[in-house]
């Protein structure tokens, strides 16, 4: 099982990157970006972030959304497996919905093909979706948060996961959707609420960033993830698109241990080939664009203290080490065997601090790309 691993299902690993890496700061910038693109069509702006992590990113598209379209409903639907992610992110939530009180937001553990639509696409021996539907009531952050709080018992019996056995991957082990809203906005929003047994996407924007594991076949990323994404868009709707792509001092951290690592081997072109490939005649219905480099690339860096690593004289701190080799480490998705073999010496921190001192500080590079629907 140790070849299946999931790296991006280590909770430490992942809370340590987000919060000393500014990686979904600059995510939600780019996706504030991509606002100005929109033509919003009644009864709401429609968003769909394809795995929503700890909600950082969320938290931050909605306020910048509130920004740009302050009275317009929105219909925000997420994807998440983790059920500690799910509640960290409902934890960001009590202020977004007193600031923008006409918001439904529908958090689902959903396949990729599914999600979207929060109901099974396909016929077959399915099990049922648990439905839970939460009308917020109070006109205050903490009310709200206090309602929210109330769903732990609820998240916890319903946002269980099993290890497949055939693919060593997390799967829900009850398909469930939970859907909130402002009970006193219950009128206006009644076009946009989703209900059981009518599956709708149509969405405006759908953002996904590292929606897939690296090592995970072209194919694979493209057939069961891309392509349903893009089938979810409505007619003018677009696609942002985010994963990393290397050639940063995170991959230099990462070959001075491991010399033959190559963990960034799928271009974005090679992507939206592949998407447009698994379309088929659909295809025809979307524009596949990999931008520019130098629009493409989304740099973020490791949060460090003025003149911390650039500085020969200076002494990196453990601490400053430890999350550097973590965030290059994580990024590339490096197994737990192979970390642990790894960290039996010194030599990783010594790496660490070599490539930090050659570049007086840590970035990393993503690369993104857009999907567009036609509009009729």
């Amino acid at each position: 099982m140790k070849s299946n691993f999931r790296f991006y299902d280590n909770r430490q690993k992942y809370l340590m990157f987000v919060n000393t890496c500014s990686e979904k700061w600059a995510v939600a910038q780019r996706v504030a970006e991509e606002l100005d693109a929109l033509t919003p069509k009644a009864p709401a702006l429609r968003f769909f972030d394809a795995g929503v992590g700890d909600g950082t990113v969320l938290a931050r598209v909605l306020r910048s959304m509130h920004r740009k379209f302050d009275r317009l409903p929105f219909y925000i639907a997420a994807k998440e497996i983790s059920l500690e992610d799910i509640r960290l992110t409902l934890d960001k939530m009590p202020d977004r919905f007193f600031e923008h009180p006409e918001t439904v937001l529908a958090l689902t553990n959903l396949p990729y093909a599914d999600a979207p639509w929060l109901a099974h696409r396909k016929d077959g021996a399915q099990p049922d979706v648990v439905w839970h539907e939460v009308a917020l009531t109070g006109s205050t952050a903490a009310e709200f948060e206090q309602q929210i709080n109330d769903l732990q018992p609820f998240l916890a019996a319903n946002w269980r996961t099993r290890l497949s056995e055939k693919s060593g991957v997390l799967l829900p082990e009850t398909p469930t959707v939970i859907v909130l809203y402002r009970r006193d906005c219950r009128y206006i929003l009644d076009a946009v609420i989703p209900r059981p047994g009518h599956p709708r996407a149509d969405f405006d924007l759908v953002l996904a960033s590292q929606p897939f594991r690296l090592a995970a076949s072209v194919r694979f990323k493209a057939g069961r993830v891309l392509a349903p994404l893009a089938r979810a868009l409505g007619p003018g709707g677009r696609l942002l698109g985010v994963h990393s792509a290397g050639g940063d001092p995170g991959l230099d951290i990462v070959r001075k241990v491991w010399p033959e690592a190559d963990p960034f081997t799928t271009s974005r072109r090679e992507l939206l080939d592949a998407t447009r490939e698994a379309l088929g005649e659909e295809a025809a219905q979307f524009v596949f664009e990999p931008l520019p480099d130098d629009q493409s690339r989304l740099r973020y860096t490791m949060h460090t203290l003025p003149d911390e690593i650039d500085s020969n004289d200076t002494l990196i701190g453990t601490s400053t080490l430890l999350a550097a080799w973590n965030a290059a480490t994580y990024v590339a998705q490096i197994e737990d065997d192979r970390l642990a073999e790894a960290m039996t010496g010194s030599a990783y921190l010594g790496a660490t601090r070599e490539v930090l001192r050659e570049h007086g500080a840590l970035w990393f590079d993503d690369e993104t790309y857009v999907i567009r629907r036609l509009a009729p």
